[in-house]
This record gives C-alpha cells, structure tokens and sequence, in this order.
C-alpha cells in the first residue's frame, strides 16, 4: 500500500561521480543507434577512484515524445587495477528544442531535460564485493564528446 509506515523510507547516499568520454553516435536506422565509449574517469566514495575503460556502448532506442532508451554496458578499472563492471539503463526525455541542441553539441542546462538511469554493479574483486549487492540511481548531464554521470546508492 502506497505510504504503508511499515515500509523502510529511501535513502540516497553519493556513490560514483562518473565521467565518459564518447565517440560519434553511430545511427542504425529505425530509431536505433549506439554511443560508443573512449574511456573517461571516475571517482566515489571511500576513495574508489580509477578510469573508464574504452570498449564500452551505450544501445539507444528513440521513441515518440522526445524520449530515448537508454542501455549502456561498461567497465571501471580502479587505481589498484581492479574491474567493476557497469549495467546502466533508464532514460533521457527532453523537448525537440533542446534535443535539437544536444544533437548539435550544445551545452544544454541538465534542468532543461530529464536523464536517469538505474545502475547495478558487479565486480569479483572480494574488498569491493558489496558493490554487488546494491542498486544504484543516476543523474546525468550530456555534453558534446563527454557524459558525466552521478551515481547514488539507494539505500
């Protein structure tokens, strides 16, 4: 039941700033296409620090009203050379005028337009195991060759 007191409240905790460096959006036709990622960095919590690694893509998906599916797969590397991978999918919704000026490389006011994600992490890395049993939500900001993600732990 909606508003149940016996339900725990949610809680946001910073978890991840994440920085993407991209390439050229590549259209597969139909409203499909992909981004493919050329590294970047992040920092976070407890001093998790390192890079993006390259290889990775963000599937996209265009629909009606000016919303874009988003499905990005990817790799962390930290400082100690250990790997977290990255599952990140939600949505980016914004009006024709402002998706006319992303689409041209503009910087855009992230309050102009929603972008959001829902993030789960896995890693065989035994320090960094509780990674594997959190959800995690985003906000994020597109530029013309970057994305910054901010990434909190839902609580």
């Amino acid at each position: 039941m909606l508003g149940s007191d016996a339900l725990q409240p949610i809680h946001l905790r910073e978890l991840l700033a994440i920085e993407v460096a991209v390439h050229g959006l590549v259209d597969l036709g139909g409203g499909r296409r992909f981004v493919p990622f050329a590294g970047g960095t992040f920092s976070g919590a407890d001093g998790l620090n390192g890079v993006v690694l390259d290889g990775g893509v963000d599937w996209q998906v265009e629909r009606d009203g000016g919303v874009l599916d988003i499905d990005a797969h990817y790799a962390l590397r930290t400082e100690d050379d250990e790997t977290i991978e990255v599952r990140s999918t939600g949505l980016r919704r914004a009006a024709p005028d402002v998706l006319e000026r992303l689409a041209r490389g503009e910087s855009v006011d992230p309050a102009d337009y929603y972008f959001r994600t829902h993030i789960r992490l896995f890693t065989a890395v035994p320090r960094l195991a509780r990674l594997n049993g959190l959800l995690g939500v985003s906000a994020g900001r597109r530029e013309r060759n970057r994305v910054f993600i901010d990434v909190h732990e839902v609580l």
